[in-house]
């Protein structure tokens, strides 16, 4: 791998966790609900999008940067997980289920959909 490359993953995982984390706060401020709408927007969008790059057949160089490091940083497995303990903790684990549930559902459904598309 190039230091170039290397410079690419680093400042497209950083485009990426920015993106995340203004699409995160902007859903979340407008649906004021227990259900984490900002990390469900942001992983199934990724999810879509990932699809889009499984899809289109990227490889080598070009799925390292747009796959790993762009959409990598974008969604956030930890993020879903924490806030589905947390619900689970403050007492509302139907919520907690159905956001597991439905991320999974959503998740893959838009995946397999961007991967058509492609």
């Amino acid at each position: 791998m190039t230091v170039l490359v290397w410079a690419g993953v680093a400042a497209l995982g950083g485009v990426g966790a920015l993106l995340r984390f203004g699409v995160d706060g902007y859903v979340a401020e407008r649906a004021a609900s227990e259900f984490p709408w900002g990390t469900f927007v942001v992983n199934v969008s990724g999810a879509f999008l990932l699809g889009l790059v499984a899809g289109a057949a990227l490889h080598g160089d070009a799925l390292l940067l747009v796959g790993t490091a762009t959409l990598g940083s974008y969604t956030t497995f930890s993020t879903w997980m924490l806030e589905a303990h947390r619900l689970g903790e403050d007492g509302v684990l139907w919520v907690a289920l159905v956001n597991i549930a439905v991320s999974l559902v959503v998740g893959v459904g838009a995946a397999e959909l961007g991967r058509l598309i492609a």
